[in-house]
């Protein structure tokens, strides 16, 4: 848990960020999850922030993060948030997994995802990862590294 004093300091900090960034942005700061901050933020041009494919929004949090971990020596991880982008990403890239894994399981044919940033990978290979008809893997190299889904052997 991060204490009460480095708290108020990631508030303050996170504030001052936004404000001089000169967007309008309202901070919600949600209850933490052990060491992890959740921070949403609403604001009136969101795709902005968030820019292609949520890589804006992922500086942002990574350069938030670097300022703060100067102030602040324990443990600690922001999760950036903007008016609830990341969770439908989540829930999009869930649905997407077990579609695609569903139909790998009636045609028993391989399906290779579009190319996927790490944090996006990773959700799908958990999303997958307690079906027994299915395997994944990723292949290829940054930034063109994917997921395939494949028929589990018999």
């Amino acid at each position: 848990m991060i204490s009460q004093e480095n708290l108020e300091t990631i508030k303050k900090t996170t504030k001052e960020f936004f404000k001089k960034t000169t967007f309008e942005v309202e901070i919600e700061f949600s209850p933490q999850k052990d060491e992890t901050l959740p921070i949403n933020l609403k604001t009136d041009d969101p795709q902005i922030l968030i820019g292609e494919g949520g890589q804006t929004l992922g500086e942002i949090q990574h350069l938030l993060r670097a300022i703060l971990k100067r102030k602040i020596s324990e443990p600690f991880f922001i999760d950036l948030d903007i008016v609830g982008y990341k969770k439908k990403k989540i829930e999009y890239l869930k649905e997407l997994a077990r579609s695609m894994a569903d139909e790998v399981a009636l045609t028993k044919k391989e399906k290779q995802l579009a190319p996927l940033p790490a944090y996006a990978r990773r959700i799908i290979h958990l999303e997958l990862a307690g079906r027994q008809d299915v395997t994944t893997e990723s292949i290829g190299q940054e930034p063109e590294r994917r997921v395939v889904i494949k028929p589990s052997s018999p």
